[in-house]
């Protein structure tokens, strides 16, 4: 495994990290170049087998994969890693490419899929794509665990009307689904809201979509019986 410094003077994890599999040397050489000349830090691999005996680096990364390697299908290994959770943005690489190729690595989730020879200005741009990717998705990440955070402060009455009022039933609706009384469903929400920290009923929805707690079969219209 080959890791490179940023020799911009930007911290290395701010500008991002790339990983390339090629069989090819000369390609994997080509590419660390490449990288490293803007500013980027690069880590190479001859196969499949070394990228997965490593570990990811933090966010945010992206994934250089050739199609053709000796040991095994670019693309088959692009499917194994997403079914295996490995959320990184992938960019598909080959001299071989066709038609039915490319739509079955877009389908398998990759973001940009290059032909070989590639221009330098092609493979930049896909991986500021690829690394934009991986940034909102750390995003994204980071505000479902705060939001899965937060919902463990709530009592499970208070799990159970958040589930209600985010499906919008009203208060009056509330209290006699569960049987509780008008002014004792009012204090619930309110703490809901508050251990929530939501900002309005739009913001909770949202939160309850997040934590997907909501129960789209109860409506305003259709309460449980």
């Amino acid at each position: 495994m080959e890791t490179k410094s940023s020799a911009g003077g930007m911290p290395e994890e701010a500008n991002g990290h790339v990983l390339v599999i090629d069989d090819d040397a000369d390609i994997r050489a080509s590419l660390d170049s490449l990288f490293r000349s803007a500013d980027l830090r690069v880590t190479t691999f001859g196969d499949p087998s070394e990228f997965l005996e490593s570990q990811l680096p933090p966010s945010p990364c992206c994934l250089v994969l050739d199609v053709r390697l000796r040991a095994t299908d670019g693309l088959d290994f692009q499917k194994y890693l997403m079914e295996s959770g490995a959320n990184i943005p992938v960019i598909i690489i080959t001299g071989h490419g066709d038609i039915p190729m490319t739509v079955k690595g877009m389908k398998a989730g990759a973001i940009d899929f290059l032909a070989k020879p590639f221009t330098e200005e092609a493979m930049l741009r896909a991986v500021s794509d690829a690394l934009s990717a991986s940034l909102r998705y750390a995003g994204e990440q980071k505000k479902l665990s705060e939001t899965k955070l937060l919902y463990t402060s709530l009592s499970p009455r208070e799990k159970e009307i958040m589930a209600l009022v985010a499906s919008g039933l009203m208060n009056k609706q509330i209290a006699g689904d569960l049987g509780l009384s008008l002014i004792t469903v009012k204090i619930h929400r309110a703490n809901v809201m508050k251990k929530m920290a939501a900002q309005s009923l739009a913001d909770l929805v949202r939160l309850a979509d997040l934590l997907d707690v909501r129960d789209h079969a109860i409506t305003r219209y259709s309460t449980r019986k």
